[in-house]
């Protein structure tokens, strides 16, 4: 559920889970009322009379879930690292910081899109582009959002230049709902 871009139907969940229907639709449901899923109806193909009701459709919930046991506050001390860069001007410095970790990242080889995929991106492909659906530092980039996202273009540049790619194929291309970043398939954008 949570990989797919659309939503999905409960016979296509069954089908995924190999369970019938009626059970793919108790446990969605159910993950509904957990506030992991949200729940929409499509409309019929072919609309009027006799096209049947509307097919009852998930998909993953916008919210973010984190289980902490004891509770953590890393968010909170994230948010504090941010602050403290901006308040000493030194954006810069972490761009250039976030940059060589990327670079680390991709020395270790490997595809770029399973690397992004690893490090919570969830990339697919459109238009010639790797879009990337998740931002993995969602919390930090709505409180600090110049700050973040240039740091995250930052360490994608770093990833490409790290594989042995060319770091300009990444970009600032903000989407709602999805990360500030898109990287061209090619080489040329």
């Amino acid at each position: 559920m949570a990989a797919q871009l659309a939503p999905v139907g409960r016979g296509e969940a069954a089908e995924a889970a190999r369970v019938s229907r009626t059970l793919a639709a108790h446990h969605l449901d159910r993950l509904v009322e957990a506030g992991l899923l949200e729940s929409d109806f499509r409309q019929p193909a072919k609309p009027g009379p006799g096209s049947g009701r509307p097919a009852k459709v998930y998909r993953r919930a916008r919210g973010e879930r984190v289980v902490s046991l004891p509770p953590r506050d890393y968010p909170a001390l994230a948010s504090l690292l941010a602050e403290t860069v901006e308040r000493l001007h030194g954006e810069q410095r972490a761009e250039q910081v976030a940059y060589e970790a990327g670079e680390r990242l991709g020395g270790h080889g490997g595809d770029l899109e399973e690397v992004l995929r690893e490090r919570g991106y969830e990339p697919f492909t459109e238009d010639e582009r790797i879009r990337l659906r998740n931002c993995p530092f969602h919390v930090l980039s709505d409180e600090q959002p110049l700050l973040v996202c240039s740091m995250n273009l930052a360490l994608c540049q770093g990833l490409l230049a790290g594989l042995g790619q060319d770091p300009a194929r990444a970009r600032l291309d903000a989407r709602p709902g999805e990360c500030c970043v898109s990287i061209s398939k090619t080489n040329v954008d």
